[in-house]
């Protein structure tokens, strides 16, 4: 049990390291939370239709990705640091 707990905080050590660079790396969005509820209106635009593919797309789905990966070793980090 003591190997596995080691691997997993290496691992969550990494995941975090890369979470807080890639976090930022990322550019900040004019429009902030009053855009998302309001919309924009340019979303039918090239860049609106191709943002997955740009670099700002690619390192927010990474962002998301790892944060996803960050929550579920904390939860599991947690349970194997209680037994």
């Amino acid at each position: 049990m003591g190997a596995i707990k080691t691997i997993l905080t290496i691992i969550y050590v990494i995941v975090c390291l890369i979470l807080i660079v890639i976090a930022l790396m990322q550019s900040k969005e004019d429009e902030g939370a009053s855009g998302t509820i309001v919309g924009s209106s340019s979303s039918s635009s090239f860049y609106e239709q191709n943002k997955g593919r740009t670099k700002e797309g690619k390192l927010k789905k990474w962002t998301i990705i790892l944060g996803v990966a960050f929550a579920i070793l904390t939860l599991i980090l947690g349970i194997l640091y209680m037994l």
